[in-house]
């Protein structure tokens, strides 16, 4: 049975996630209807990122097993979008080696936030970035991201309801890119728990906000408790930039 792989891109706000929910539409359940509709098998796909309601992607990984597809895996994105609403697209295809897996076979993820400041929101920003009326010290920010770097313990930032074994993570990488009104914060590392990048977001803007501290921040990571970090940051911000096997 071939193993297919495809790269999608999406925005995310009329959607309940990425995953498969009962009465709900989700990415998910988009591309598996696309794809029901290409040969006769049911597919079941899965993602390298089960992104929440509202969370957008630029690199989203996919991938299934099938063998009864009558496209070519070089023509997929072409006959998939053609079917899929216009707010999801498949950007990329290819045939993975046999065992391939879209979550498991990931070596590195990196998520995009953004944050856009000035005093009235922006018509254009206003599904993809974070609104922000007071200014940011976003030289205090970078400090503080510099915190997250390395292979620690996000316990204090990982949202219940997750099902990940472990709470450490090798975190690559955090950058503070400030070119305002639009600010882009990357996170990449080797995996994420749930809602650990809005979590981080919400803890990094209260530093660049005046409201804490780089040894507040310390304390928070050490603590192992989600209750003592900042508010969870909204979803329309946030992007699944890329994946990388």
């Amino acid at each position: 049975m071939k193993t297919y792989a495809l790269v999608v891109q999406y925005d995310g706000t009329e959607y309940a996630g990425f995953q498969v929910q009962v009465g709900q539409r989700t990415i998910q359940g988009e591309l598996e209807e696309a794809l029901a509709k290409l040969g006769p098998n049911r597919i079941r796909v899965v993602g390298a990122g089960r992104t929440d309601a509202g969370v957008h992607s630029e690199g989203q990984t996919v991938s299934f097993r099938d063998d009864g597809l009558t496209v070519p895996v070089e023509r997929l994105p072409h006959a998939l979008n053609a079917l899929l609403p216009p707010d999801i697209r498949v950007v990329k295809s290819w045939l993975a080696p046999p065992g391939f897996h879209a979550r498991y076979s990931a070596r590195q993820k990196t998520y995009r936030y953004q944050v856009y400041e000035g005093e009235f929101p922006s018509v254009f920003y206003r599904r993809y970035a974070l609104w922000v009326r007071e200014p940011v010290n976003w030289q205090a920010v970078a400090a503080c991201a510099e915190l997250f770097v390395g292979r620690l313990d996000f316990a204090a930032f990982a949202a219940s309801g997750g099902s990940a074994q472990t709470t450490v993570r090798t975190m690559e990488s955090v950058t503070v890119e400030a070119a305002p009104p639009l600010t882009l914060i990357r996170f990449t590392a080797d995996g994420f728990l749930y809602k650990m990048v809005r979590n981080l977001v919400g803890t990094l803007l209260d530093v660049g906000l005046g409201r804490l501290s780089l040894e507040d921040v310390r304390e928070i990571m050490e603590s192992r408790d989600r209750r003592l970090a900042s508010a969870t940051a909204p979803a329309h911000g946030l992007f699944l930039e890329s994946v990388r096997y």
